[in-house]
């Protein structure tokens, strides 16, 4: 009870007690005096450091521990980071799916729009050819009644200035007839006399010469006989006349033919002779074209050569392109090549026919089918007659022909194959387009196509010409090779036929030389000379459609566009 009355200690160290650290004092005075001193000291040592040994234990099982936890911590973040990229990815390809998705039926939706308003624009096309043609075919009938109006009004007046004329002239008119009835009237009355008087003699002179009646009546039927026997003659020697002209005779519409007749194998019996015997040429040969149009030309001539082997039906050829491309040349090549007859005619040579233009087209289709080889017709210029009924201003003889030449050209035939060539092929009529077959462009040479010719034309008419001695002409030293393919790049734009005449330009100059000799000096003087004539000429086609362009509203070189009627 004492003691729970007592006050607490102000501070910490007052209720100390120092008898502990005493005993602790006592305990090492004598443990250093004791012999077992340095023992003890070591065993506490040892046990020190067992005691670290024990920490250091537990330090490395905690550290191990740790590293586990550490192992064991990163790969559950891996865990985790895999399923998070698994997720991620799971979600890019939903993400990617819907994307495309999405970009599909925009697609979709863009391709039916799009064919929406394609099919709108064909509608509106559509539509507005057909105004078009509802405009002219208005204005063809427009023009037709005007032109019938007029026609009638025509005849109208002809026949009103016709009838007074008649009506003021009777008097005159009367007078001409009743002379002409007199003078008509005298004519038959002498020529009755005349028959008379000569029948009274050839009777006097028949019982002259034969008294007896019986061998008169033979004779008179002997001649009557004769007589129908020369008359018949007559009329058979005229219809033979006119089939030979029709099956053997050239057509005044060709103007040069392969074909034999029988007063040139009269005249040429050599020649004829030498052309029956000739073997069939290369197609290409002497005719230098693009890789790809000889490839074209070479297919389409093998086709005709089997086709004229097997007797089938030929095919109708379009060739057009500008001049000088060698489109006659190849149609001559293909016939010999295939062996069949050739025959050129010009669409230029049809219109001034006039009223003959259907006759003579008559007879050149039947002069074509009776080719027995089979006869290619090729037809230069087409488009000079072969133009648009409905739009062009044609005359009604050139309109007939026409019909007749589609009529005779409806189908295809063994006999005959059509060729047309032209330089504007978008004039020809419809008709004329549903009748072709097939179509080939002949275009201007390039670079190579250039050098070829240009070689080819040097080496037939100047360096043939030198070599051989026949003629007036040689050659001067320098690079014939290098030469070519310099005048092949300046010829640019040139066709053909252009290079074939500088050519012919090169052997002139040489002839006009005092001593034949065809130096460098002239060759570039003659090549620049054709390239000034080739640029003048470019200038008077652009101005020619510049010109025309302002009168039809487009430029004539150019196709007519799609829709246009």
């Amino acid at each position: 009870g004492g003691a729970g009355d007592r006050q607490l200690p102000k501070d910490k160290w007052s209720n100390f007690d120092p008898t502990g650290l005493e005993r602790a004092a006592k305990a090492a005075r004598e443990l250093d005096a004791s012999r077992h001193a340095k023992d003890a000291l070591s065993l506490a040592q040892m046990q020190e450091q067992t005691l670290q040994l024990e920490q250091q234990t537990k330090l490395k099982e905690y550290e191990a521990a740790i590293e586990q936890l550490k192992n064991e911590q990163i790969r559950v973040q891996a865990e985790e980071r895999r399923k998070t990229l698994s997720e991620e990815t799971k979600q890019h390809q939903a993400r990617a799916q819907y994307q495309d998705k999405l970009a599909r039926q925009r697609y979709d939706e863009q391709m039916r729009q799009q064919q929406l308003a394609n099919e709108e624009n064909l509608r509106r096309q559509e539509e507005s050819v057909q105004k078009q043609e509802a405009m002219r075919r208005a204005t063809v009938e427009r023009e037709m009644e005007l032109r019938h109006k007029n026609e009638m009004l025509r005849v109208e007046a002809e026949a009103r200035a016709r009838a007074k004329a008649e009506r003021e002239n009777a008097d005159i008119i009367r007078e001409q007839i009743r002379l002409k009835a007199a003078e008509h009237r005298q004519t038959v009355l002498e020529s009755l006399k005349y028959v008379q008087t000569r029948r009274r003699a050839w009777v006097a002179l028949l019982l002259f010469v034969f008294p007896n009646p019986s061998s008169f009546s033979l004779q008179v039927a002997g001649l009557t006989l004769l007589a129908v026997g020369v008359y018949s003659a007559k009329n058979a020697t005229a219809v033979a006349g006119r089939y030979i002209e029709a099956r053997l005779g050239k057509p005044s519409l060709v103007r040069e033919t392969s074909r034999i007749t029988v007063l040139e194998a009269l005249k040429h019996p050599i020649k004829v002779g030498k052309r029956l015997t000739s073997k069939a040429q290369d197609a290409l040969e002497g005719v230098v074209l693009s890789p790809q149009l000889e490839a074209r030309v070479r297919d389409i001539a093998i086709a005709t050569r089997n086709t004229k082997k097997n007797k089938s039906l030929y095919r109708n050829i379009l060739m057009y392109g500008p001049p000088g491309t060698g489109k006659t040349l190849f149609a001559k090549k293909l016939a010999v090549h295939s062996g069949m007859d050739y025959a050129i005619m010009t669409g230029g040579d049809v219109a001034p026919m006039g009223r003959e233009g259907v006759t003579a087209m008559h007879k050149l289709f039947d002069w074509a089918n009776t080719s027995r080889r089979g006869l290619l017709l090729f037809v230069d210029e087409a488009d000079a007659f072969l133009r648009k009924r409905a739009t062009e201003k044609i005359s009604e003889d050139l309109r007939a022909t026409l019909n007749a030449f589609l009529h005779r050209t409806g189908q295809h035939s063994n006999k005959f194959m059509l060729v047309l060539a032209s330089n504007q092929p978008e004039q020809f009529d419809w008709a004329i387009n549903d009748r072709i077959d097939e179509m080939v462009n002949f275009d201007l040479p390039q670079l190579e196509e250039r050098e070829r010719l240009v070689r080819m034309y040097f080496d037939r008419h100047v360096l043939k010409p030198a070599t051989e001695g026949k003629q007036r002409l040689k050659l001067a030293q320098f690079d014939y090779g290098k030469k070519c393919s310099e005048i092949a790049r300046l010829t640019e734009g040139m066709s053909g036929r252009e290079i074939s005449q500088l050519a012919v330009a090169w052997q002139a100059a040489a002839y006009a030389s005092e001593d034949g000799v065809l130096t460098e000096a002239m060759i570039d003087a003659r090549v620049a000379d054709a390239v000034r004539q080739h640029q003048q000429k470019m200038e008077w086609l652009k101005t020619e459609g510049a010109e025309a362009s302002q009168g039809t509203g487009r430029n004539p070189l150019l196709p007519f566009p799609k829709g246009t009627p």
